[in-house]
């Protein structure tokens, strides 16, 4: 048997975890081998691989990114894509696939499973846990512990100058982040996409924390939108899944709470930091046993099924399943941490 593996999207803490994890059991204990495409579906549908045994996943736990490289690529968006798939498994003579990615990378393996046979095994990898299949994604835990670090930092420096300080973070169209890193940051003012927000609300909240004689955080997602208004984007260009580059709506907010309340307001956008750098411990753990059990997938011959975290088991879903439909914040869920708000 010989395996291939690929990491498609955004790169996400926790990645090299799962190839260490698939690569480790696989040799070790079914005795597979085992070849790495790079860039995502880009390497697949190319032809570009890096040979992966357990001396080349020796020492990457800890760290951040991939070593198999990754990208936004979408073979039904590319010419001949299908095909040069199916020609580059032969060639390398691939019995399974192993995809680890988030929804877009998860879909092109539904597909390709569904539609063309093509034996694939999903992991799910997104620090925007918005996979409804499973409990949590690895690259989640990191992303919240970077941006709970940010806010605490800012805390000081709001407090020294008596400022608005708008934290915009990850999370696309869904919350998780901004929910999970505002509450246990301290934010006054938490703002998701799944709920649009009050201009006039969010200022008298911060109005309010100045009446109380403290500097307000104010957290919002990048996906988060205004009442009366659209999503606030920088750059409307589309990728090749039709997403278009999410930024700009913490500047926009900023600048209507300066103007409002005639406090200053300033601006940190966290961007591609929550992606970066050493996987917590839990997507460290996390990571590892998707990979033990994504290889097990493989020697059950349990073809287009993703592994998923219920509970503390790992268990199997349809990839179909897992990538139909987001998994959003619940309006009761964030109602409940309102109290904090102003």
């Amino acid at each position: 048997m010989k395996v291939g593996v690929l990491t498609g999207g955004g790169d996400c803490p926790g990645l090299n975890a799962v190839i260490r994890g698939v690569v480790r059991k696989g040799e070790q204990e079914y005795g597979y081998g085992f070849v790495g495409f790079k860039d995502g579906w880009r390497g697949a549908v190319e032809g570009a691989t890096v040979p992966l045994d357990i001396p080349a996943v020796r020492g990457i736990l800890p760290r951040g990114g991939t070593i198999l490289g990754s990208s936004r690529t979408n073979p039904f968006k590319t010419e001949n894509g299908v095909r040069g798939i199916k020609e580059n498994l032969a060639k390398y003579e691939v019995d399974a696939l192993i995809a680890i990615g988030g929804e877009d990378t998860l879909g092109v393996a539904a597909r390709l499973y569904e539609e063309y046979g093509i034996p694939c095994v999903g992991v799910p990898k997104t620090i925007d846990n918005d996979l409804s299949a499973t409990d949590y994604t690895f690259g989640f835990d990191t992303a919240v512990g970077i941006a709970t670090e940010a806010i605490d930092r800012l805390h000081t420096t709001a407090e020294s100058h008596m400022r608005v300080l708008v934290v915009e973070v990850m999370g696309r169209h869904a919350g998780w982040i901004a929910l999970h890193s505002g509450l246990a940051g301290g934010a006054n003012v938490i703002l998701i996409p799944e709920q649009r927000f009050d201009v006039d609300q969010v200022c008298a909240w911060v109005t309010s924390r100045f009446k109380a004689s403290y500097a307000p955080i104010v957290v919002v997602a990048e996906g988060a939108m205004p009442k009366d208004g659209d999503l606030v984007l920088k750059d409307a260009t589309k990728d090749s899944f039709g997403h278009v580059r999410l930024s700009g709506v913490g500047e926009w907010l900023a600048k209507e709470i300066e103007a409002r309340t005639g406090k200053e307001a300033r601006t940190t956008v966290l961007g591609h930091i929550q992606r970066g750098g050493t996987p917590s411990a839990f997507d460290r753990w996390l990571a590892t046993r998707f990979g033990l059990h994504a290889i097990d997938a493989v020697r059950d011959g349990d073809f287009g099924k993703m592994v998923a975290l219920k509970g503390t088991d790992i268990v199997r879903v349809p990839i179909a399943e897992a990538t139909a439909k987001l998994k959003t914040v619940d309006p009761a869920l964030y109602e409940e941490v309102g109290v904090f708000f102003g």
